[in-house]
């Protein structure tokens, strides 16, 4: 039994088995939990040769999303949202983009245009503890800025990192300079947080919570994105999510707070 879970892969029931296994056999203890480390330390150095010598793409995983949107606070609209996000897990970095499309038009008028470019390499320092590298880029008319450029460096920790549950925090310093519709520009130093929850509530159904803010002189940023994820079939899954962004200082005639329900599907590869 034990080497047919060995062989399956599954972490969880070798050592279940090697637990059952020591209490039925006392006098053999000593031999299953060393043929169970034997396993665990071969199938890491696999691993990890396998990150080492895999070409860049190899490694390459994502989601691509498409589907409607409806908004509250300055503009009451619905309308359609692209999103695709990629990662990539090597043995030492990790880097990820995010790239984000809302955009309407109703009676040849655009009343909505929301772009935002994200991208974040890793470089880890321990199994628990990296340092990262955050760059974005957003225009949002509506939220009163046409262009806003942000940078940032710091640390960050995997705070739960175990099978179906998975928390990262990041903390650090940044820069951002915005250009306002009015042709106003603010530039100044800030600090970034950002956390990161995914809990898979079943094989079908996962919860993911993100939320990320820019403390500085002048406007300060926070923004949130719930999500529930339902997967339909193979590849494909059906997505909720609710998204909150909030302004502390926003241009005249702009409301502080703006909010985006989505409903999406997703393809995953």
């Amino acid at each position: 039994m034990l080497d047919a879970a060995m062989k399956s892969g599954n972490d969880k029931e070798v050592d279940t088995i090697a637990k059952y296994a020591r209490s039925a056999d006392p006098d053999g203890a000593d031999a299953i939990a060393k043929q169970v480390a034997d396993w665990k330390s071969a199938r890491t150095k696999q691993q990890q040769r396998h990150l080492r010598e895999a070409d860049f793409m190899e490694l390459v995983k994502g989601s691509v999303q498409i589907g409607g949107y409806y908004t509250t606070g300055n503009t009451n609209n619905t309308g359609l949202s692209g999103q695709a996000n990629l990662t990539r897990e090597g043995l030492d970095w990790r880097h990820k983009l995010k790239l984000v499309a809302d955009y309407q038009r109703s009676a040849g008028v655009t009343t909505r245009r929301h772009y935002l470019a994200a991208y974040e390499p890793n470089y880890k320092l321990h199994d628990d503890l990296y340092v990262y590298g955050a760059f974005q880029y957003e225009s949002d008319h509506f939220l009163g800025y046409d262009n806003r450029y942000s940078a940032s460096t710091g640390a960050g920790y995997s705070a739960i990192k175990r099978p179906g549950m998975s928390l990262d925090l990041e903390l650090g310093p940044a820069y951002r300079s915005t250009d306002y519709v009015d042709d106003g520009t603010d530039a100044s130093a800030a600090i970034r947080g950002s956390a990161s929850f995914k809990w898979k509530l079943s094989p079908a159904v996962s919860f993911s919570q993100d939320a990320s803010g820019y403390l500085q002189h002048g406007n300060s940023t926070v923004a949130t994105n719930t999500g529930f994820n339902a997967k339909l079939f193979g590849p494909v899954s059906g997505q909720l999510s609710y998204q909150i962004q909030y302004e502390s200082q926003p241009r005249d005639k702009v409301e502080s707070m703006d909010t985006i329900s989505r409903a999406s599907l997703v393809y995953e590869f």
